[in-house]
């Protein structure tokens, strides 16, 4: 008597990302035991403080490495993945369909398990429609993300206009990581990532506080 086939381990790697120190990552948590739930195996969870219209999110880059065949990349909503523009955003899914994973992303329609037993006509009209529905996607959240830049842009001359603006404000945490960390005799990309802010703004705050240091 044959035994009944396992079914296969699913493996899911999941993607957690906030753009600011303000922002708080606890409410996407719920994913991870979201996707336990449903029968998932969690091979890594990713998270990150970093803007999506920046292409070299270490976390990001660090779970697209880790990518096994098969595994499914898990997020929040598309936006979490990606506000590139939209042939950066297409780069970056091809890079994870590269290392034979697939994005689970709620809003975005699975069209996966239907191709696999399609043929002909039919499987290239299903995956032509996948591709449709995540470029749409990409594009929204790209679009999204500009529209909150002009509405800033628009807030700042308006207040500037008003003279009530006194410009951005320094992270001092983001700061303080980055002083200690060079401090410490890390690299600049090991503090970037460490510290959760870009290569360029290590740079920054690290010259200023030397600056800073040579004037005492």
């Amino acid at each position: 008597m044959n035994k009944p086939e396992r079914p296969a381990l699913r493996v899911a790697r999941i993607y957690l990302r906030v753009s600011t120190d303000e922002q708080d990552l606890a409410r996407q948590e719920a994913i991870v035991g979201e996707a336990k739930s449903t029968g998932y195996y969690i091979a890594g969870v990713y998270r990150e403080k970093a803007s999506g219209a920046r292409a070299d999110r270490p976390e990001l880059l660090r779970l697209i490495t880790d990518l096994q065949p098969d595994e499914v990349v898990i997020a929040e909503r598309i936006d979490r993945i990606s506000r590139l523009p939209l042939d950066e955003a297409e780069r970056l899914v091809e890079a994870i369909r590269d290392k034979g994973a697939k994005l689970a992303v709620p809003g975005i329609v699975d069209l996966s398990e239907l191709t696999k037993t399609a043929n002909g006509v039919a499987r290239v009209v299903l995956e032509s429609v996948q591709d449709l529905l995540l470029r749409v996607a990409l594009q929204i959240a790209r679009d999204d993300y500009e529209d909150r830049r002009e509405r800033q842009r628009q807030g700042i001359e308006l207040a500037k206009a008003e003279g009530r603006y006194s410009g951005r404000k320094a992270d001092t945490k983001v700061h303080e990581r980055v002083i200690a960390l060079r401090t410490a005799g890390r690299s600049i990309a090991d503090t970037a990532q460490l510290a959760g802010c870009s290569p360029s703004q290590v740079k920054r705050v690290w010259a200023e506080h030397m600056r800073g240091e040579t004037q005492r």
